[in-house]
C-alpha cells in the first residue's frame, strides 16, 4: 500500500509528535502559524527512491552496484529521532552531521524563520539587515576575550576560507616588506571542501584527488602527547621562515580526523608562539563551538582567545545554512585606511548574513543559552562515555572525545586494526539497533574502524545508555 501522509497542525509551541505507522500508513503531524487545519497528502516512497538513485549524488559514497534501497528516506525528526518513511525511529547520534546541536522539531527556530520570511526574505549584506545586526552583536556577547566582528558565510567551509583569505591580507598589511601567506595546519584535521579550505585540511583521501592544491599550506602532526606538540610546530615555523607565515590553523578537537583531544598544555604553548612570531591563532570551531564539547567554545577548556574564529553548524543547528568567521578588534583594525588604499577586505557572498538564516540562528542561540545546553553536553557526554569505557571487548581500543564528541576506535583480537568487512558489519549492526552515528572516512588508509558521536546536546542519559547498549550489540555481532 502507498504509504499516506497526514499531515495535522497543533497548538502553536507543542513538539511536533513522532511518526506512526498504522498497517501500511505512514503519519505525520505538522502545524502552522494559522491555528489548526487539516492537510493529506501521499508519499510514493518507491518513486522517491527511484528518483534519489537516479538523479541525486550523494557525498563521499560509491554509487556503482548501489539500489534504491541501500539509503533510508528520512521524513521526520522529534528531539534526537529521526523517522524513516517505513515508520522507524532511530536515534541520531550523530545529530546530522555533528549539527543539530537544539535537537529536531523546535518550533521557535521555525516560528522565527516563517516571520522574517514573511517580512523580508532577502537582501545582501551591501545595506543593513536588522537580523544580522543582531546576530552579530550577540555572538559578540558570547564569543571569548574581544571577537567582535563578524564576516557572515554559508558554511563551515566558507568560513575556513574567508579566514584563510583574511590571514593573508592581513599578513601582508601588518608586516609590511614580507611576504607572509603559509597557513600551518595539521594532518588529520578537516576545514572544508572549498579549495583554499581543502588545501589546508590534512586528511588524504579528501585532498588527493584534487592536487595540486592551493600552494601555502605547510602541515605537521596532529597532537600526541609530548611527540607531536606545539614544540614540533615551532621548529616549523623557524625552518620555513617567520617572515613567511602568517598564521596556524587548527581545530580545537580534531572531529572527522577522529575526534582527538589534544593535551592541556597544547593551545596555550600555541598562543604564545602566534604571539612571539606574529602570527594569527585561528581556530575551527565549526564542530566544536556552540556547546558541543561542554563548554560554549571548546577554546575555554584552554583559557584562551584565538585571533580569528571558524563558527556554523551549531550556530543555526542546521535548520537553515550559515556560517560566519569572527575576528578580534586587533585583526579588523587592520583592514582600515583611507579611501584608495585599497585595505578593506574585498570578498562578498551573495547569501551570507541571510535575514532568514541569521533569524533561525538567532533562535537557536536563544534555546542554546537559555538552556544552558553545553552544560547538559559535559554532563550526559560524561556519562555516555563511562557507559562505552565499561564495555568490556577487547574489539574496543578506545574511547576519547570531550562532552557530546566521543570516537570509539575499534581494533581486531589481536590489537591489528579491524578489518573492512567486520567495520562495515558493526556499522550496519548500530544501524540495526537503532542507533545512526557518524565514521570516519577519507582521511587515512585503511579501513578507519573510528565511529564518532556528536548527538544532539537535548541528549538524556536514558537514551545515552540506548547508544552504549547498541554498541554492545553491534560488538556481539562481529564477535
Amino acid at each position: 500500500m502507498m504509504p499516506h501522509f497526514e499531515l495535522l497542525t497543533a497548538p502553536i509551541g507543542e513538539r511536533r509528535p513522532k511518526v506512526v505507522r498504522p498497517g501500511g500508513t505512514v503519519k505525520t503531524y505538522v502545524f502552522r502559524n494559522e491555528g489548526f487545519m487539516s492537510v493529506t497528502a501521499e508519499l510514493d516512497v518507491d518513486r522517491v527512491r527511484s528518483q534519489d538513485l537516479d538523479h541525486v549524488w550523494h557525498p563521499m559514497m560509491q554509487h556503482q552496484g548501489m539500489t534504491k534501497d541501500d539509503l533510508m528516506v528520512i521524513v521526520s525528526g522529534d528531539g534526537c529521532e529521526v523517522t524513516d518513511a517505513e515508520g522507524k525511529t532511530y536515534l541520531d547520534a550523530y545529530a546530522g552531521i555533528w549539527n543539530i546541536n537544539v535537537g529536531y522539531g523546535r518550533q521557535e527556530i521555525i516560528d522565527a524563520v516563517n516571520e522574517q520570511m514573511q517580512q523580508l526574505a532577502f537582501y545582501p549584506q551591501t545595506q543593513i539587515s536588522v537580523p544580522a545586526a543582531q546576530l552579530a552583536a550577540k555572538l559578540a556577547g558570547l564569543l571569548p576575550g574581544d571577537i567582535n566582528h563578524v564576516f557572515f558565510v554559508n558554511s563551515g567551509s566558507e568560513a575556513n576560507e574567508t579566514a584563510i583569505k583574511i590571514a593573508r591580507q592581513y599578513g601582508r598589511a601588518t608586516h609590511p616588506g614580507e611576504n607572509r601567506y603559509k597557513i600551518i595546519c595539521r594532518y588529520q584535521g578537516y576545514h572544508g571542501f572549498t579549495m583554499g579550505a581543502m588545501s589546508a585540511t590534512g586528511q588524504t583521501g579528501r585532498r588527493s584527488p584534487y592536487e595540486p592544491l592551493a600552494p601555502g599550506f605547510v602541515h605537521v602532526e596532529p597532537p600526541d602527547g609530548a611527540a607531536h606538540g606545539p614544540d614540533e610546530i615551532e621548529q616549523v615555523i623557524l625552518r620555513e621562515g617567520p617572515d613567511t607565515v602568517t598564521a596556524i590553523l587548527a581545530e580545537p578537537i580534531i572531529g572527522g580526523g577522529g575526534v582527538l583531544v589534544p593535551p592541556d598544555e597544547y593551545f596555550p604553548r600555541l598562543r604564545e608562539i602566534c604571539d612571539k612570531y606574529g602570527l594569527l591563532l585561528m581556530l575551527d570551531e565549526v564542530i566544536t563551538g556552540f556547546g558541543r564539547t561542554g563548554k560554549l567554545f571548546a577554546s575555554e577548556h584552554w583559557g584562551i582567545v584565538p585571533d580569528v574564529m571558524q563558527i556554523a553548524k551549531g550556530l543555526s543547528s542546521g535548520y537553515l545554512p550559515i556560517g560566519a568567521c569572527a575576528v578580534t578588534d586587533r585583526v579588523f583594525d587592520a583592514f582600515k585606511g583611507e579611501a584608495g588604499e585599497h585595505k578593506e577586505f574585498s570578498q562578498v557572498s551573495t547569501y551570507g548574513g541571510h535575514p532568514a538564516c541569521c533569524a533561525a540562528a538567532l533562535a537557536n542561540l536563544d534555546i542554546l543559552v537559555g538552556e544552558r545546553l553545553w552544560e547538559n553536553s559535559e554532563e550526559v557526554g560524561d556519562h555516555l562515555s563511562n557507559r562505552l569505557k565499561e564495555i568490556s571487548s577487547p574489539l574496543v581500543k578506545e574511547v576519547r572525545g570531550k562532552g557530546l564528541m566521543i570516537a570509539v576506535e575499534l581494533q581486531n583480537e589481536d590489537g591489528t586494526e579491524l578489518d573492512g568487512p567486520r567495520t562495515a558489519a558493526f556499522g550496519k549492526a548500530l544501524r540495526s539497533a537503532g542507533v545512526i552515528t557518524g565514521k570516519m572516512s577519507h582521511v587515512m588508509a585503511g579501513s578507519e574502524p573510528v565511529f564518532t558521536l556528536s548527538p544532539p546536546l537535548i541528549l538524556t542519559s536514558e537514551q545515552a545508555d540506548k547508544i552504549a547498549a547498541a554498541f554492545v550489540t553491534a560488538l556481539r555481532e562481529i564477535s
